[in-house]
């Protein structure tokens, strides 16, 4: 299991100082100047001086603001660069010794979660490890869409990728977009957006037939799903899955308040017979 660099990029510039970006953020958030004082423990008028540059917030204030607004951890350094002070957040490289204990623990998480499919990505779903469940699912992708670095959403739903084979491909798409959808308001990544729009071209072709009762699922009976599931299909036999995603909880680093750790649990009783199979 190996896990890659994750690149840098840029924070937001900020060339009028942190006024107009935070004003910017709040408005994002649909919150008034009047909620985001009564939050923040300040007072609307000097929230608005604050945006209009009449004021200068201290970096207590900055940190207080971006808290309460929900700014990404990368975007606070870039708010308190615009307000005149230091990054508060280090951007440490996936493979700094800093972070071994990091990737012993993911690794250790990756492996312990086998048979199942498990990764780990970056904020723009490049992945940066992942076990051999995922390698499973990968069985027949062309290498092209292999090369590093692997993207996620793009191996997912690229005609020559995992798409062909999910069965409820246009259901399982528009969870994915919408996922991204979010991402985006939230990071406000230009590379994101980017990643977005090619995606989000790519054709759909027509779903699979298959539901619950389908003899490839290998139930004779129609499986009541608790959550959206993933129905792809594996040497023949359709596999599902319900995706869940976790971040780390009050990062103090850019690169590991960006990562996220998605695993795919058995989404009924013939997947979980089948994937142990698998193992031996």
């Amino acid at each position: 299991m190996t896990f890659v660099a994750i690149g840098t990029e840029p924070a937001s510039a900020a060339p009028r100082g942190a006024g107009p970006l935070l004003r910017a953020w709040r408005e994002r958030r649909r919150m008034s100047q009047l909620d985001l004082a009564l939050r923040a423990d300040s007072s609307a008028r000097h929230i608005s001086f604050v945006e209009t540059g009449r004021s200068r917030p201290s970096e207590e204030m900055v940190l207080r603001l971006a808290e309460h607004l929900d700014v990404p951890v990368r975007e606070r350094n870039a708010l308190l660069l615009a307000a005149g002070h230091a990054p508060r957040y280090p951007q440490t490289p996936l493979d700094d010794p800093a972070l071994d204990a990091l990737r012993d623990g993911l690794e250790r998480l990756l492996r312990g979660y086998e048979p199942y499919p498990a990764l780990v990505m970056d904020a723009r779903y490049d992945v940066v490890a992942a076990n051999r469940g995922i390698a499973m699912l990968l069985d027949g992708v062309p290498g092209s869409l292999l090369e590093p670095p692997l993207n996620a959403m793009r191996l997912t739903l690229h005609p020559r990728g995992l798409a062909p084979r999910i069965h409820n491909l246009r259901e399982w798409r528009g969870h994915l977009l919408a996922q991204m959808e979010r991402q985006i308001a939230l990071y406000r990544s230009a590379p994101l957006r980017e990643l977005y729009e090619e995606v989000a071209a790519y054709p759909v072709p027509q779903d699979r037939p298959g539901t619950g009762d389908d003899p490839a699922d290998g139930a004779a009976d129609p499986v009541p799903y608790f959550a959206l599931p993933m129905r792809i299909e594996h040497e023949g036999r359709v596999l599902s899955f319900i995706s869940s995603v976790s971040t780390f909880n009050t990062p103090m680093d850019v690169t590991v308040a960006e990562l996220a750790i998605e695993t795919f649990l058995p989404a009924d009783p013939a997947t979980v017979k089948y994937l142990r199979t698998l193992a031996g």
